[in-house]
């Protein structure tokens, strides 16, 4: 068996896993259409994987083929620890077009990372407060509505400091960004 066929099974078997899914788990999801034996062959590297099934296997996990394949996606999940947990299945079930932004943002955060099992996502401190200027809040008022849209949980009220002076992070990412104080 090749490295890369060694380097290939592991993706596969983190994704799966990412997913919360055994080898069987997989074959009752799929009803049947991956038996066991065969994604576990895959993820050994014993069995050689078309790009037809290796496509095929990516759109049932629901990530992109580039994910799957060595070298591929972000690396980054294992970087500093996380402090602020969002629930994405809350998410995906919220109907306030208010949340259209926090959905990008983390869909997006979830490629960054080959981040795929859907149900949390941690995020950091500066994430939050990135969020804060997209949706023209302070940070502890946005950790209020997302607690209220039950995607955050009120204990993240204690991560989220606000700035001393919020005039301080306005004019910090003016300068790091060229943005003007908006006159309306």
């Amino acid at each position: 068996m090749s490295d890369y066929a060694k380097a290939l099974g592991a993706k596969l078997r983190g994704i799966r896993q990412q997913q919360g899914l055994s080898l069987h788990g997989v074959e009752q999801k799929s009803g049947g259409r991956w038996k066991a034996v065969v994604v576990g062959s895959y993820e050994r590297g014993d069995r050689a994987v078309t790009v037809q099934k290796l496509a095929e296997l990516a759109d049932f996990y629901g990530v992109p083929v580039q994910e799957l394949l060595p070298g591929g996606g972000a690396k980054g999940a294992s970087d500093a620890p996380p402090r602020i947990v969002l629930d994405l299945e809350r998410l995906g079930n919220l109907e306030e077009p208010a949340a259209a932004p926090l959905m990008r943002y983390t869909a997006t955060i979830q490629a960054q990372r080959g981040d795929y099992n859907g149900r949390i996502l941690s995020v950091r401190q500066d994430d939050l407060r990135t969020l804060a200027v997209i949706y023209d809040e302070s940070p502890s008022v946005l950790a209020e509505k997302l607690i209220s849209w039950g995607v955050l949980s009120a204990e993240a009220v204690s991560v989220v400091a606000d700035p001393a002076d919020e005039d301080e992070l306005l004019g910090d990412l003016e300068d790091d960004y060229g943005l003007a104080e908006s006159v309306g």
